[in-house]
């Protein structure tokens, strides 16, 4: 481990003798890409180098323990108590950190929030589950943008599409996939009686040019003019979109915007999301045998979670958590579930590693 710790170190190093080269000045995509890499390596390399540090200090005062000097044994001895288990604890922070990372993990999302089995219920769990999120991006920072919304009748969603950007949203939010299910008394219940209805979830990194090429004549790109709620403009003009990838029979619409061309762009985003997913999905599938025991799959037939409103519960299925306190997870206060689920996947990792 600390062979390649210090090759890490050394890269990291270099990468900052070549970031301080004015050269790069004028080559901002290079520029960019150094950047992202040392991004990625600062935190290793600053425990790596604490770590250092802390086990000079130990090794200084074992020789301290030999000196003739009762006080300076005495000393000394006091400080390998105190350093000791930090060191320990450095070392499991290491081996955590050099784990594999997935490389989406510092990527923008494109959520899609989609009423399954269970009516209007569903629908309006649709929209509940999304503030959910909202509120949840709220407190780390993140930007929300809505791409295509599809209202339902009774104040519900058909489905909710969202661009979600900041700091490592993919990492956090990528155990989101999968089916959520809710059971409640309905306000149209007379009897009281509890119905199960479900939501399913899918996280899609957002995918860089780079990354998806999409030709342009494998695209058919209808507009029309847009239907439910809206603005003057977004209802009396030929502004919505809908765009068909025909090699993949992917449809991406949106109807949003006033702009024909804003919501051009907007559907681009999701279309590149969702080709990225599908080319992801194909990997893992070829690769099923060694994802065997992570959490989260991000297939949306599996079911995840289950919010349970007259016992204020919410069970996620994956590890085995339940917690009580469903109206404070409803306000976005999901993050003790976000965490349980990585630090699970990590220990997960590890044991693979060890094994």
């Amino acid at each position: 481990m600390f062979s390649k710790l210090k090759e890490v170190e050394r890269r990291f190093e270099e990468l900052d003798m070549k970031l301080s080269d004015p050269v790069l000045a004028s080559r901002p995509q290079v520029f960019r890409e150094l950047s992202k890499e040392r991004s990625a390596l600062v935190e290793l390399v600053e425990t790596f180098r604490i770590y250092k540090d802390v086990s000079a200090e130990i090794e200084s005062n074992r020789q301290l323990m030999q000196d003739r000097d009762p006080e300076m044994r005495q000393m000394a001895k006091e400080e390998l108590a105190r350093l000791t288990p930090e060191v320990e604890r450095l070392e499991k922070e290491l081996t955590r950190l050099l784990l594999p990372k997935d490389p989406n993990d510092d990527k923008n999302i494109i959520l899609e929030i989609r009423a399954g089995a269970g009516g209007d219920e569903a629908a309006l769990f649709v929209g509940e589950l999304f503030r959910l999120y909202e509120k949840y991006a709220a407190g780390q920072g993140w930007n929300v943008e809505p791409l295509s919304i599809s209202p339902t009748g009774i104040g519900g969603f058909k489905e909710i599409i969202a661009m979600i950007s900041g700091q490592k949203v993919y990492s956090k939010l990528k155990y989101e996939a999968g089916v959520h299910r809710v059971q409640r008394v309905p306000r149209t219940e007379a009897q009281g009686r509890v119905h199960t209805s479900t939501v399913t979830v899918a996280v899609l990194p957002e995918a860089e040019d780079v990354e998806v090429t999409i030709n342009p004549a494998e695209l058919r790109i209808d507009v029309f003019r847009a239907g439910g709620h809206g603005g003057q403009s977004v209802n009396t003009t030929d502004s919505a979109v809908r765009i068909t990838h025909l090699p993949s029979g992917l449809v991406v619409t949106c109807q949003d915007e006033k702009s024909q061309l804003k919501n051009k762009d907007k559907a681009m985003k999701v279309l590149r999301a969702r080709l990225l997913e599908a080319e992801r999905a194909r990997a893992a599938k070829e690769m099923s045998d060694a994802r065997r025991g992570m959490v989260g799959t991000g297939d949306r037939s599996e079911r995840i979670r289950t919010y349970n409103f007259p016992q204020s519960r919410l069970t996620d299925h994956r590890i085995g958590l339940t917690v009580h306190n469903l109206s404070e997870v409803m306000e976005g206060k999901v993050g003790e579930i976000i965490d349980a689920l990585i630090a699970h996947h990590q220990a997960e990792l590890l044991k693979e590693a060890r094994a």
